[in-house]
């Protein structure tokens, strides 16, 4: 009997020890499941990210060309093998430049497509949409192509921007303006938080100079119907016009006004889209200036551009522009952020990785780009262009 019960302990024994080695085998393969999927639109083998921008309608060249720059960056550090073993792949939703359409593909992006983050938005009002939605998510928006207040006041820890502010490049080209003693100036802006945003930048750097804007006039989003501010701009021959606009209805100005008989100059912000308007306008180009937020794409001696110029090159696109470039050196500190962030890959740790690149400790070739867990504002260069003959451009 006492044997008997001894040989019963010792297979008790044996069946807790099998059924403990059971359960911790299922617990490694969890564990190893939870690492491979450590994060929503993350996996062992890709890193998913989401972009809504304009792709079609009168905005349409500044989505495309933005894309095109960062999926040529993307494309080219997948076929290295990817970063950490994983890919990138960029799911890219149409918004027409519509504030409701970015809300809605917003949503889409994050609750149904499961994207890690959102990458290279188009737009003031189409980001502003995003906005409550990303935050309340708390999914990274790195890189919009805007310029406003909005997305860098209050501080939002998911926002990561990589152009100057618009009211860093308004105070650049009043600056301008004023030091060649030109104090007759109008503004042509956007009826919608972009042009606002940028007609603010204006009022704020007149200001600081005892100048007043001469006039103001407006275009709705995604109209060329520029008579009314033809007729209102016109009686007061301003000396120049900033135009806060997309390249669509700032053409439509500069040729009608133009066509007017008004000789005076056209400053624009980057955001109108500068291969763009230079494409729109043809020989009515010449002579328009733009103010830029990246270095100019023809300048080889800068090396992100040369960079650029190759890759551009090796893939057979010939047409070099602003907005592809922009594109491109986003991708670029991107994916220094995701390499920074290491294999065990989340939002969190994205973060931290991005608030650690500076210009001590990362160059990007020629452009400093520096943010910090304080400020994601990552750079406030400014050029100027002006277009010439042949819709080229002079820096």
């Amino acid at each position: 009997m006492k044997k008997l019960k001894q040989l019963a302990v010792l297979e008790f024994v044996g069946v807790s020890k099998a059924r403990a080695k059971a359960k911790i085998g299922v617990a490694l393969v969890l564990m190893a499941m939870a690492n491979v999927h450590a994060e929503t639109g993350v996996t062992d083998r890709k890193i998913l990210l989401g972009q809504s921008a304009a792709f079609t309608g009168p905005a349409a060249e500044l989505g495309l060309q933005l894309n095109s720059g960062a999926k040529i960056y993307f494309d080219q550090v997948n076929a290295a093998g990817g970063v950490h073993g994983r890919k990138i792949e960029i799911i890219k939703k149409d918004d027409k430049y519509e504030a409701d359409l970015a809300a809605a593909n917003t949503k889409a992006l994050i609750e149904n497509d499961g994207v890690f983050a959102l990458f290279g938005y188009v737009g003031t009002a189409t980001s502003n949409a995003a906005l409550p939605i990303f935050t309340q998510a708390k999914v990274p928006f790195f890189a919009p192509y805007t310029g406003a207040q909005s997305l860098r006041e209050p501080f939002n820890k998911q926002i990561f921007n990589i152009r100057a502010s618009y009211n860093d490049e308004t105070e650049y080209l009043v600056d301008r303006l004023a030091n060649l003693g030109t104090k007759n100036i109008a503004v042509f802006y956007q009826n919608d938080a972009y042009g606002k945003a940028g007609l603010a930048g204006v009022e704020l750097a007149m200001k600081k100079r005892n100048l007043r804007i001469s006039e103001t006039a407006t275009v709705e989003r995604n109209s060329k119907d520029v008579s009314a501010a033809v007729a209102k701009l016109l009686p007061k021959r301003p000396d120049a016009i900033i135009q806060i606009s997309a390249y669509a209805s700032s053409s439509a100005l500069v040729r009608e006004m133009h066509k007017a008989s008004y000789t005076g100059m056209f400053y624009n912000v980057s955001f109108v889209g500068s291969q763009a308007l230079a494409d729109t306008l043809d020989k009515d180009g010449v002579g328009v200036v733009i103010s830029q937020v990246t270095p100019f794409p023809w300048s080889s001696s800068i090396p992100v551009v040369a960079e650029y110029q190759k890759t551009m090159e090796k893939v057979g696109v010939k047409d070099l522009n602003f907005s592809s470039l922009e594109g491109y050196v986003a991708a670029k500190v991107f994916v220094e952020g995701l390499k920074r962030a290491g294999p065990g890959l989340t939002r969190e740790k994205l973060i931290s990785a991005l608030e650690s690149i500076n210009r001590s400790s990362y160059d990007v070739g020629g452009f400093d780009i520096s943010f910090s867990p304080s400020n994601h504002n990552g750079s406030k260069y400014v050029d100027m262009t002006v277009i010439s003959k042949d819709k080229k451009f002079r820096n």
